[in-house]
């Protein structure tokens, strides 16, 4: 589903963010020095199952690690993909474990 559809840095508001169907799925974050802030998950219920939210968050996670930048995930469901995913635990700043 992630691949159809084109996932969107919107810088003004913070956020990423991947339409589907008219619906907005999107992940908020704030940007200090070379880390990113995972702050907020936001899924419509409409498009809202386990595979929807894998794809959309590995989708984001290669667009920060291509940009080579650290992440801090606040946000508990992106801490919990973190874990389940080794690696993108290498994009954890130093010192910080989930």
């Amino acid at each position: 589903m992630v691949e159809v559809a084109e996932l969107v840095d919107n810088d003004f508001l913070r956020q990423f963010e991947l339409k589907i169907d008219n619906h907005l799925a999107k992940i908020e974050y704030s940007l200090q020095e070379r880390k990113i802030f995972l702050t907020k998950l936001v899924i419509p219920e409409e498009i809202n199952d386990e595979g929807f939210s894998k794809e959309f968050l590995t989708a984001v996670f290669q667009q920060i690690e291509e940009r080579n930048l650290s992440v801090v995930p606040t946000s508990p469901e992106i801490a919990k993909f973190v874990r389940g995913n080794r690696k993108y635990k290498r994009m954890l700043p130093v010192g910080l474990r989930i």
